[in-house]
């Protein structure tokens, strides 16, 4: 009997899966594997929120695997060492694992390559599986990569895509393959009151309903901060629930001003992914180096410390701080006014909003949170690195009635319509009703400050 292991790692589905699909065709049996690697959780990444969702995921596709007549293994540890270990036990001919971008992926590829060779067996890495279009499929005359946006996504989109594989209809696994016990959302401490379910099976749920009655409006409601109107699937797209292949062939079948808009927000997420491909640094570097010098002290701290919890006295930044507490997870439009935020208005650099969105997202890796983040500090790939977004004109276009501060700073909740962006605009006893703290800093000596900073007029 010939048998293959399968790899999962940020590809947790069973509907178009490249690798288990090429194990399957080739091979008697497969071991479906999932390494809880300790490197992760030493470096810091295994945060509260996304270790819930990611039981949700792997006890979904355990029983879909089941559901198939196979099992999910799991072992803990140095993922080369496990991976090897259960090569060994089956006599493994193959592994197969999905092209990841990160530094990190790549350093893991390299071992497993290594160390199966050693054993006389082979590693298969398959492209597409984590993207849609491989990074570095695509590239400008004279670079490695793209560096703007619309021209990535211009020859991005006219790129033709693989065609979705279906889910296998059995896997046979090998009986005498020990597992460890699968994690329980339960036992996970500190997890967002609000965190959203994981697994392949609610992934598709929510796509469906999102194609169906979402996305037709997406194109003029995207910024819609109290109307909640995007796909919320980016956690699902971080995990692998849900293959980007999928979502952009289904997205494409709807058409419509909408579907494309959509579209072009998955493709934001290639353009990441191929910048981090080309420049691995970048993770941790500055792209494009402003030669900043960020403040730090004290009073940094702070004015960290109040943009984490959600109390610089700007209801719109604190709103989405609270709705990223609350739920994991934060509203696109509120990331980039929480971005701009810290770096911009506090001058506070750029890895210490990072490492807190890390922290809490659950759709949180290292591809487009750091880049993103790098976007609005003006270090990455923004032609315009120097734009800083003004909280209050902000939240009057992007929520003018108020209704989403209100709904994540409840103790505003009296203060009516659009009055309830500028409560330092009151004064004597109507102010002093309303338990909420000042402004940190004013906006002008806020933009005084960067401006000088980066000597801009």
């Amino acid at each position: 009997m010939t048998v293959a292991v399968v790899l999962f790692t940020s590809d947790l589905r069973l509907h178009d899966h490249p690798p288990l699909r090429a194990a399957l065709d080739n091979h008697d049996a497969v071991v479906p594997l999932f390494v809880r690697d300790e490197r992760i959780d030493a470096a810091g990444f295994a945060a509260p929120n996304r270790l819930a969702f990611l039981a949700d995921c792997l006890a979904d596709l355990d029983s879909g695997l089941r559901e198939r007549g196979g099992r999910l293994v799991l072992r803990s540890g140095d993922v080369v060492a496990r991976v090897r270990e259960v090569a060994r036990e089956v006599d493994a001919d193959e592994v197969h694992v999905a092209a990841d971008v990160s530094r990190y992926a790549h350093h893991r590829e390299d071992r497993l390559r290594g160390a199966l060779r050693e054993d006389g067996r082979r590693l298969r890495v398959h492209e597409a599986v984590v993207t849609a279009l491989p990074p570095g499929a695509v590239t400008p005359a004279g670079s490695d990569h793209f560096a703007v946006f619309t021209p990535y996504h211009r020859r991005w989109d006219q790129e033709r895509l693989r065609d979705p594989l279906p889910a296998p209809r059995t896997v046979r696994v090998p009986d005498d393959v020990a597992s460890e016990d699968l994690p329980r959302r339960e036992k996970v401490a500190d997890v967002s009151e609000g965190l959203a379910q994981g697994g392949e099976q609610a992934a598709r749920r929510s796509l469906a309903t999102w194609l169906r009655s979402g996305v037709h409006q997406y194109d003029e409601r995207h910024d819609d901060l109290p109307g909640d109107a995007t796909s919320r699937l980016s956690p699902h797209l971080h995990f692998g629930t849900l293959s980007p292949t999928e979502i952009v062939h289904r997205a494409r079948a709807v058409s419509g001003s909408g579907a494309e808009a959509f579209v072009r927000q998955v493709c934001w997420r290639e353009f990441h992914h191929q910048v981090l491909a080309a420049r691995p640094a970048a993770a941790h570097d500055d792209y494009r180096a402003k030669h900043d010098r960020w403040r730090s002290g004290g009073d940094a701290e702070d004015d960290f410390a109040a943009w984490r919890d959600g109390l610089t006295g700007y209801p719109i930044v604190d709103a989405a701080m609270r709705q990223l507490a609350h739920e994991g997870w934060m509203h696109n439009r509120g990331r980039l006014l929480a971005g701009s935020f810290l770096t911009k208005t506090l001058y506070l650099d750029w890895r210490w909003g990072a490492r807190h969105f890390l922290r809490m997202l659950v759709d949180g890796d290292v591809a487009n949170n750091q880049m993103n983040w790098q976007w609005m500090a003006g270090t990455g790939t923004d032609t315009r690195p120097n734009r800083v977004l003004n909280p209050v004109r902000q939240a009057l276009r992007y929520d003018p009635d108020g209704v989403y501060v209100r709904r994540w700073v409840p103790e505003l909740a009296d203060l009516e319509g659009a009055a309830v962006h500028e409560p330092w605009k009151l004064t004597g006893l109507e102010r002093a009703q309303y338990d909420y703290p000042d402004p940190v800093v004013s906006l002008s000596e806020g933009l005084d400050r960067f401006k000088q900073a980066r000597g801009v007029d």
